[in-house]
């Protein structure tokens, strides 16, 4: 059963932020699933994880959504051996890279949920256990009548105020002004944030999300904020 009589419980709409798509793994990817999942993967489960054991140890916790083929989370995770990453991606070939990479670079510091992330962080991730969290280039869904399904609402906010520690940082980058502006005024509404000031010094590889952004001649937005209370 979920931790529904949890005071951090809180049911969102079964509204999906993502569109699973069918997509060809390579061998290699394949080969990153079948010989890394058990050792780096997280299945989703009734009570929450205690992340202490599940990274073998305490440090400091950054949780990325939808991380893609996992440059991003790959890269800060070689950047800083000292902190702890974990990574939400619901396709697989990415999850596949990542596991792929992990073995490659004998990465300790990276746990995987091939899961949607309100699932995830609902069941899965402890009250006010995460130090940062990242969501970098997220679908925008541009049509109007698909804004009910970007993940930024709301009602995710309050999710992320209970799992983010007070003085943590959640990190939205997005190359669509229109999706920066919806972020900001979603986060005008939840009064446990305050935004980053404009020097606040964002650390974000670049990927190939903001190298497409960028040739089409987007905008690059990083947008930053802090949890101030619970």
């Amino acid at each position: 059963m979920i931790n529904n009589d949890d005071p951090s419980f809180i049911p969102l709409r079964k509204v999906k932020s993502f569109v699973r798509r069918a997509g060809r793994m390579s061998a290699s990817q394949k080969q990153g699933m079948e010989q890394g999942w058990a050792r780096w993967g997280l299945e989703l489960q009734p009570t929450y994880y205690d992340l202490e054991a599940v990274m073998e140890r305490t440090a400091p916790t950054t949780l990325e959504i939808g991380f893609g083929m996992g440059a991003s989370l790959l890269a800060l995770a070689r950047a800083h051996p000292e902190e702890n990453f974990i990574g939400i991606e619901v396709h697989e070939a990415g999850v596949g890279k990542v596991l792929q990479e992990i073995a490659a670079h004998q990465l300790t510091n990276i746990r995987l949920f091939q899961k949607d992330a309100v699932e995830v962080l609902t069941q899965c991730i402890p009250p006010h256990s995460l130090d940062r969290v990242l969501l970098f280039f997220p679908d925008p869904w541009p049509k109007k009548r698909h804004h009910k399904r970007r993940l930024v609402q709301p009602a995710f906010m309050e999710l992320l105020a209970q799992k983010l520690k007070v003085g943590g940082l959640f990190h939205v980058a997005t190359d669509w002004q229109d999706y920066a502006t919806h972020v900001q005024e979603v986060l005008r509404s939840c009064p446990q944030f305050e935004p980053c000031p404009p020097e606040y010094p964002f650390e974000r590889p670049s990927s190939k999300y903001e190298q497409r952004g960028l040739q089409l001649g987007h905008g690059i937005w990083d947008l930053g904020f802090i949890l101030i209370k619970k």
